[in-house]
C-alpha cells in the first residue's frame, strides 16, 4: 500500500508527533513526582541481571531510574530526529550494507517493544523461557524506508509513551522479579536499562557515523 503523502496527511503525523511528544512530557514528569513519594525508583541493576553482552552499552546509561532515564533520553532522541529532514536521510548509510537512518529508527521500535513484552513477561510471573528475534531478519522483513520520517517520530514516541506508563506501574518488588530470556536469566529492571543502553549505543552510531556530516553543515 502507497504511503499516503498528501499535504493533509502529512499535517495530521505531524499533529500526531506534537500530541506524542506533549503526553511523553507529561508522563516524565508525572512519573518522577510519583516515584519522589513513593519511592518507586527501579534502582540499577547489576550483572547478573542483563545479558552480558549488554553489559557495555549499559555502562553508559546514567543513575538508577530507568522510568527517569528513558524519559529523558526519549526527549533526546526527539530533539535529534526532529533536526532531520525527510531529504536528508532518504536511503542514508554510512557504508554499504548498513542499515538506512530510518531502518536505525525502526529497529530501535522493533527492540523496545520486544524488550517492553519480555519485561510485562517477566513482572507477570510468567515462567515460560522466552524466545530471541534475529534483529537483520526483522529489518529485511518490511520497508522502512516508505514510511515517512514524521511517521517514523510518531510511532517511536507512542512506544516510549506505552512503555513508560508500564514501568511507572512496577512496584519495587515487581522490578526484581527475573525470568529466562533468550536463554541468560534478566529483571525487569535489567530489561528497561538494556532499552536504554541499546537505545544509547545506536543515538551514538546515528551522530558519529550517519549525520557528522548533516550536523557539521
Amino acid at each position: 500500500m502507497k504511503t499516503d503523502m498528501s499535504p493533509a496527511a502529512v499535517t495530521l503525523r505531524l499533529r500526531r508527533v506534537s500530541q506524542l511528544r506533549n503526553l511523553c512530557l507529561t508522563l516524565g514528569k508525572a512519573g518522577a513526582e510519583a516515584r519522589r513519594k513513593e519511592k518507586m525508583k527501579s534502582g540499577r541493576p547489576n550483572e547478573t541481571e542483563f545479558a552480558p553482552y549488554a553489559k557495555s552499552d549499559i555502562d553508559y546509561v546514567s543513575g538508577d531510574d530507568a522510568v527517569g532515564t528513558l524519559a529523558a533520553q526519549g526527549r533526546d532522541v526527539l530533539a535529534l530526529l526532529e533536526s532531520l529532514d525527510e531529504e536528508s536521510v532518504r536511503a542514508r548509510r554510512y557504508a554499504p550494507g548498513k542499515w538506512t537512518v530510518k531502518e536505525v529508527i525502526g529497529h530501535l521500535i522493533d527492540d523496545e517493544r520486544i524488550f517492553a513484552y519480555r519485561a510485562l513477561c517477566v513482572a507477570r510471573r510468567d515462567t515460560r523461557p522466552l524466545p530471541g528475534f534475529e534483529e537483520n531478519e526483522y529489518v529485511a522483513a518490511t520497508d522502512f524506508e516508505s514510511h515517512p520520517l514524521a511517521a517514523l517520530i510518531a510511532e517511536y514516541l507512542s512506544v516510549r509513551a506505552a512503555t513508560l506508563t508500564f514501568f511507572e506501574s512496577l512496584t519495587a518488588e515487581e522490578w526484581m522479579r527475573r525470568g529466562n530470556v533468550n536463554g541468560y536469566e534478566a529483571s525487569v529492571r535489567g530489561l528497561a536499562f538494556h532499552v536504554a543502553g541499546h537505545e544509547l549505543h545506536h543515538l551514538r552510531t546515528l551522530r558519529e557515523k550517519y549525520l557528522v556530516s548533516h550536523h557539521a553543515a
